[in-house]
């Protein structure tokens, strides 16, 4: 019997509906654990922004001649804390941005379940963040010396104070349309390599351009008042984390708005019809009951061998 592997990437109407689906699972998942993959997805976001700044803020030579090439590299390191975020399962409040106005739209998940999802994730993340900016970042000391604070204080104000209020939120729609786009494509890639490559590509291009994640921006901007950069909480929470908390809602919507007018028009609670979406899912199902036939023939075939041999 002649069998064929599934194919490496889902097709976008796929992606669609795995969307609708995650988000469906997301909002059965009790409250308290909701809440603490949400904290654990701060702590791994803060990974990456941690190996940014040092990365960052330790080429200060570098900087002073070729700053686009430190923008690069600190862009190259970032990825790392989504991609352990995506790859345990844990909860961010930007992809979720994107995953449930999908859900709600399709009639997978009722309204009501946005806001919650959105509050407990929101301040999950934000308890993750601050836990690991002033834990293992300010009290463990190991980038409490120069020039990583005064790159700290500097990354801070350069977010949260410099810019314009509209600034931000522009950046957060920019940031949030590559988060997105990153989550979408590791959703459609089935071996971890792949998912690693297509989160690793957008995520560099947002960190780079210096674009505003709310959620990353919940561990440098404190990190920055910490280590004692002139800006207040209430100037933070005014000015970057409202712009980019709203920017980032656009930017969600940007990618999850057309993908459901796309490939959802005819999503029903109980699945999508008419647009193949078992096609890969079916064929690695064939795929599976084919070699288990084989493996079920080979085995007979053995123990016939086995009782001639036995009689004889």
């Amino acid at each position: 019997m002649t069998s064929f592997d599934p194919p490496s990437t889902l097709k976008p109407a796929q992606v669609a509906v795995a969307m609708v689906e995650h988000g469906i699972a997301k909002h059965k998942t009790r409250g308290d654990i909701v809440f603490l993959k949400a904290v654990l997805a701060g702590v791994m976001l803060s990974f990456g922004g941690l190996l940014d700044e040092i990365v960052s803020g330790g080429s200060a030579g570098i900087n002073a001649s070729n700053p686009g090439l430190v923008k690069f590299l600190g862009g190259a390191v970032f990825p790392v804390g989504l991609i352990m975020i995506v790859l345990q399962g844990h909860e961010l409040l930007t992809s979720n941005m994107m995953i449930f106005p999908m859900a709600c739209l399709k009639g997978a998940v009722p309204w009501w379940g946005l806001p919650w999802n959105w509050l407990l994730v929101t301040f999950g993340n934000l308890c993750g963040s601050l836990f690991f900016a002033a834990v293992l970042v300010k009290y463990s000391g190991i980038i409490s010396t120069e020039p990583y604070i005064s790159y700290a204080q500097d990354f801070a104000l350069k977010k949260a104070a410099e810019p314009e209020w509209y600034q931000i939120f522009l950046r957060g729609i920019g940031c949030n349309w590559l988060v997105c786009v990153a989550v979408w494509q590791a959703a459609g890639a089935r071996d971890t390599l792949s998912k690693i490559v297509a989160i690793w590509i957008p995520i560099m291009i947002f960190v780079s351009a210096a674009f505003d994640h709310v959620i990353a921006n919940m561990f440098s901007i404190p990190l920055g008042i910490m280590f004692g950069a002139d800006l207040t909480v209430a100037e933070y929470i005014r000015k970057s984390l409202i712009a980019s908390y709203l920017g980032n809602i656009v930017g969600g919507l940007i990618v999850g708005l057309p993908a459901t007018y796309f490939y959802l028009s005819d999503y029903r609670a109980g699945g999508l019809r008419g647009v193949e979406e078992g096609e890969v899912f079916n064929s690695a199902k064939n795929v599976a009951t084919s070699d288990q036939d084989s493996t079920q023939e080979s085995n007979a075939k053995a123990n016939e061998e086995a009782f001639e041999v036995s009689r004889a």
